[in-house]
């Protein structure tokens, strides 16, 4: 059984390869925007629309490739245009979640026929699955650097009316407030985050950055400015430690990402029901 003290022993050398720092600075990068946005998409009851963006952004994936262009761009704008697609649907439109889940349908039976088209990207197709951040570039570190503080910049431009629309709609569209378009902006936002959550853990394990370290977050603070902090701290250290873990014991960078998520989500909410007691 591997204890803490081999993952720390056996981990020293690692950041001597080159690709080991790369995976670094993506997932510190990644973790800080999936904790952030990933906190008021739990606040706001979205994580199902960041199930289907993530999904979307196969589509998109497999659709650059298709044509010539890194499946990253693709990602990014494939999500971005459905997030706006979604925004657009409104706050209370009934039936939001049957459109959305009709959408998601189109864009995976989209995806896969990408893929029959151009079968060369099948296994690469993996990669976007799962992940695959030890093959992260330096360029593509740039790039996500430069996404990454976009959106944290958005994010904090429309956070007080974000939090006013989320936690008392009515009130905030009395003070002028237009819900359709917080929402329509917020959720381009999102897409950034999850198309970048992609790049370290792939399009079906996004929840274990974007909604386990900030439902985690959320058990153990009621506070707003810490718990955004804490989610992001967490994103950030389970994206870490999984990549000790898995060069330790050589399973899977996305298998210990995502454990370690749902074991914080556990812990925390232990942690919080003794608080409680």
């Amino acid at each position: 059984m591997t204890t803490p003290m081999a993952l720390i022993t056996g981990a020293r050398p690692m950041l001597g390869y080159e690709f080991m720092r790369h995976a670094f600075l993506a997932a510190a990068i990644v973790g800080v925007l999936a904790g952030a946005v990933g906190w008021f998409l739990v606040l706001r009851g979205q994580t199902f629309a960041g199930h289907a963006l993530s999904h979307i952004g196969f589509t998109g994936a497999t659709g650059a490739a298709l044509i010539g262009l890194a499946p990253l761009w693709g990602m990014v704008g494939a999500t971005v245009l459905g997030g706006i697609g979604m925004g657009l649907l409104g706050e209370r439109l009934e039936q939001r979640d049957v459109a959305i889940g009709v959408v998601l349908a189109f864009a995976l039976g989209l995806g896969l026929l990408f893929l029959h088209i151009y079968t060369a990207y099948a296994s690469a197709a993996m990669a976007v699955l799962f992940g695959n951040v030890l093959g992260v570039s330096m360029g593509t570190v740039e790039i996500l650097a430069a996404l990454g503080g976009a959106a944290l910049v958005g994010l904090a431009l429309i956070a007080r009316p974000l939090l006013a629309a989320s936690l008392q709609p009515d009130l905030a569209e009395a003070r002028g407030v237009d819900p359709r378009l917080i929402s329509v902006l917020f959720l381009a936002i999102a897409a950034v985050a999850i198309a970048e959550s992609a790049q370290i853990v792939g399009v079906l394990l996004v929840f274990a950055l974007l909604v386990g370290p900030a439902a985690a977050a959320q058990r153990l603070t009621p506070r707003i400015g810490a718990g955004v902090a804490l989610a992001a701290a967490l994103a950030v250290a389970e994206s870490w430690a999984g990549l000790v873990a898995a060069y330790v014991t050589d399973w899977p960078v996305t298998f210990w990402i995502a454990t370690l998520s749902a074991a914080g989500y556990l812990l925390a909410g232990l942690a919080g029901r003794r608080a409680g007691a």
